[in-house]
């Protein structure tokens, strides 16, 4: 069953804490998977998770520690020593977590750790700092080092006694990859072939030669596009040269997907750092304000476009009952076409279309939607209004904002994304921002035009 912090919980714990009862937070720590300790750690103060991690079995708290928020992880290795680290920690998570935790001390205390480590294990150290060297939004920063590798010239009996000597040091086995003499990835070996086949049959003769891998510099959201296209749970990573250096899981993949998602949707929300509803107030309004003044500054300009037609409001009063339903309609249809291509861009979907079409798309959807809303305020206008001129105005108007909106928010992504800029800040204030002064520009101009005519 899915376990499921309360407060009650929650509360229970801390009084144990409180009384230091270690027989009762033992048991109840057994019971848990280490991300639901993770859970309880990061609902507590400092003093309170300390006291909780220290009887946490060793194995299962290295595992803890990996699924701890950064601020709450960083607190804890705040509190360790290099020693404590290195082995407590270290030793019982596989090499690309053991990065991870690494790459966030400081420069000396990892030069520290890493020196303990390698007296122990000078193989795990190596991998470590060869890890450290790739930049975490790359293959080679998600990959870990861990995996079964066989020779092509071995044969079913070599090949199954080496299996169960690497074995030995791994938890869990996704995938067993072949590889040459200069350790260049080859294939994969399937289990059921190797079974199957004689004890002196050669592995080159039985191993799967179509295999997908990524290079170490492969970016991490192209990693998971692959992984999701051809349903991987284990993808290769190799050099340029085809060496073989490691593998990724798709747990990792995962957590890459999500703080991608986070991140565009943050970007689009217009925040501007990536920030907890538990950052400290002057954390979340550091992220926050950027976009806001951006907002203020536009909202300036549309105040200006207002005065620029003031003699027209003047003139035609009824034309301001209108002035929020135009800037309002363009900022959501500039979202909601720039949304759908950011998020084309993001999992690969746009096809091989190019902007011309897709403007020709848009413009298609905008036009139907377009007529349809303009229809209807036309009618609403007819029969609740008194103005012909006003009614053919708005709809005309409301017709003209919606087109631009839908192509504007089309291309500005596009444009954005060939110029190797984020696209997702074309879903936020800023396409709304442009959209409300463009609408308002576009609403006065047809409504001068529509008023002098009539």
């Amino acid at each position: 069953m899915q376990f499921e912090l309360t407060k009650e919980h929650l509360t229970s714990l801390k009084e144990a804490i409180t009384r230091s009862d270690k027989a009762f937070l033992t048991a109840e720590l057994e019971k848990l998977h280490p991300a639901d300790i993770a859970e309880i750690l990061d609902e507590v103060n400092l003093h309170e998770a300390k006291f909780i991690f220290e009887l946490i079995e060793e194995e299962k708290s290295a595992d803890v520690l990996v699924e701890l928020e950064d601020d709450v992880r960083e607190g804890f290795l705040k509190a360790l020593s290099s020693d404590e680290i290195a082995d407590q920690l270290i030793d019982n998570i596989d090499s690309d977590d053991a990065a991870d935790v690494i790459g966030e001390l400081p420069e000396e205390i990892q030069e520290k750790v890493i020196a303990k480590i390698e007296e122990e294990d000078p193989e795990q150290a190596h991998d470590i700092v060869d890890l450290l060297t790739y930049d975490e939004d790359t293959a080679g920063g998600l990959m870990a080092k861990e995996m079964v590798v066989v020779n092509q010239n071995w044969t079913i009996t070599n090949c199954l006694r080496e299996m169960r000597k690497q074995a030995e040091e791994f938890d869990d086995v996704y995938a067993v990859y072949v590889i040459d003499d200069d350790h260049k990835l080859l294939g994969l070996l399937s289990l059921s072939k190797m079974l199957v086949s004689p004890a002196g049959a050669i592995i080159s003769d039985i191993y799967d030669k179509e295999v997908q891998s990524v290079t170490t510099d492969e970016e991490a959201e192209e990693v998971g596009n692959i992984m999701d296209k051809y349903d991987l749970v284990v993808l290769p990573v190799v050099d340029e040269d085809g060496v073989l250096q490691g593998r990724i899981t798709i747990d990792d993949v995962v957590e890459v997907i999500k703080e991608e998602a986070e991140k565009d949707y943050q970007m689009a929300s217009g925040i501007t750092a990536d920030v907890e509803s538990s950052d400290k107030i002057w954390i979340l309004s550091k992220a926050r304000l950027p976009w806001l003044l951006i907002g203020l500054v536009g909202g300036i300009f549309g105040a200006k476009v207002i005065g620029i037609y003031e003699e027209d409001i003047h003139i035609y009063p009824e034309m301001a009952f209108f002035i929020p339903l135009i800037a309002a309609m363009g900022g959501n249809v500039g979202v909601q076409s720039s949304a759908l291509i950011v998020q084309g861009l993001a999992n690969n979907t746009l096809g091989m279309e190019n902007i011309f079409t897709k403007l020709l798309k848009e413009f298609g959807v905008a036009l139907i939607n377009g007529l349809i809303c303009s229809a209807i305020i036309l009618g609403y206008n007819l029969i609740f209004g008194d103005s012909l001129a006003l009614s053919i105005t708005v709809s005309v108007a409301l017709l003209s904002v919606i087109i631009i909106a839908g192509l504007f928010g089309t291309l500005v992504p596009l444009l954005l994304d060939r110029y190797k800029i984020d696209a997702a800040l074309a879903t936020g204030p800023f396409i709304t921002t442009l959209n409300d002064i463009l609408g308002l520009v576009v609403y006065f101009m047809i409504g001068r035009y529509m008023y002098l005519s009539f």
